[in-house]
């Protein structure tokens, strides 16, 4: 493979407001905030990337992703793009946390390599084109308005749910018992209290939802309560899903020696590609399955996230439902939707990329030394 040298970097604010916003345990989203990285080479051939921050998540915004972009295309400049582990190694060295933005350069720097070798991404990383199946996200909202969304995404041809928790316990198993006399026994319903609960809480309340067939229950805890999060597991005959526990490869090593969790849930604002991989590898290693979620990503950072998806096998949840969500999209070429099947293409690297007339409106900049 020839050699290639990174000559610019472009970096832009991608804007979207949700046509479809929800509400979750520790708030309310309306519009997705994205980062957008291309990274150019002397071979004329770029990769791009998405990094999409959460404050209470990944713990940055877009406007510090912006700023701390800059910094991290300066130091990449004038080298190798292909050596995607030394670029990531330099990266993390320079730059504690701010995993959002890392993540749209890890992206960026994957699709350039697979393109480079002419390879689709689950190609490059040695898997095969396979089904890849996305649940629907139900937000927190009244009991009735949720069951009527759950039973609309249901007859849409959704087979999995994920509903979104957090409350109280009263209020949380309403909103399942609702939700499952609906959608009946055929339909897959998962929970995500998104670090609502406090430890009898979570014990009680999954306690309660045992009748209601739930396939498992992410971060019911505070993300640092490890030890209260193998309480909760030891104590739950529901599957305990760690997220906002699980940041990168020495998270789901703590986890897995700890036996606090079932099912690790992967997503590529925290880890991105290159740590992704470890976790999975960690969680397979360990007898753990994985899922690979998403943030509010439009088809660009979902379309990296399902070639991890098909190359993985031992991931087998996809929460992968985002660009459903948007009022635009934003991007061409990449995965589409089939009803809850997400389509793969056959192109070189992840195959998406923002539409040319959509690159021309945002706010960006240049750096190229």
């Amino acid at each position: 493979m020839k050699s290639s040298v990174i000559t610019k970097v472009d970096i832009f604010n991608l804007n979207i407001p949700l046509a479809t916003p929800y509400r979750v345990s520790f708030g309310y989203f309306d519009t997705a905030n994205s980062t957008i990285v291309r990274i150019h080479t002397d071979s004329g051939i770029y990769g791009i990337g998405e990094g999409l921050p959460g404050v209470k998540v990944t713990g940055d915004t877009q406007q510090t992703n912006f700023e701390i972009s800059q910094l991290i295309a300066k130091t990449l400049v004038g080298k190798n793009p292909l050596a995607v582990d030394t670029r990531m190694s330099e990266i993390d060295g320079f730059l504690d946390y701010n995993t959002s933005a890392k993540s749209a350069f890890d992206m960026a720097l994957y699709d350039l390599l697979a393109k480079q070798a002419g390879l689709p991404l689950y190609a490059l990383l040695g898997g095969e084109r396979r089904v890849v199946l996305t649940d629907y996200t139900v937000g927190i909202n009244d009991p009735e308005v949720m069951k009527n969304q759950a039973l609309g995404y249901v007859e849409q041809g959704f087979s999995a749910l994920k509903v979104k928790l957090g409350t109280t316990k009263n209020e949380d198993v309403e909103r399942i018992r609702r939700i499952r006399e609906a959608v009946g026994k055929k339909v897959h319903i998962g929970i995500d209290a998104n670090q609502g609960w406090d430890v009898c809480t979570a014990i009680q309340t999954l306690k309660a939802l045992e009748p209601y067939d739930i396939q498992f229950c992410e971060e019911p805890l505070i993300c640092w309560d490890n030890k209260g999060l193998k309480r909760v597991r030891d104590n739950s005959r529901i599957p305990i899903m760690a997220d906002e526990s699980l940041h990168d490869h020495h998270d789901a090593f703590r986890l897995a020696d700890m036996g606090a969790c079932d099912y690790f849930n992967i997503k590529l604002a925290k880890s991105g590609i290159h740590k992704a991989l470890k976790i999975n590898a960690i969680g397979e290693a360990a007898g753990i399955k994985c899922m690979l979620g998403c943030m509010d990503e439009t088809r660009l950072g979902i379309s990296a996230a399902a070639h991890v998806v098909s190359a993985r096998p031992n991931i087998v949840f996809a929460d992968l439902d985002s660009p459903l969500f948007l009022s635009e999209d934003p991007v061409s070429g990449g995965v589409t939707y089939d009803g809850e099947q997400i389509i793969l293409p056959d192109t070189p690297g992840h195959g998406a990329d923002i539409k040319a007339e959509v690159i021309e409106r945002l706010e960006g900049i240049t750096v190229d030394a």
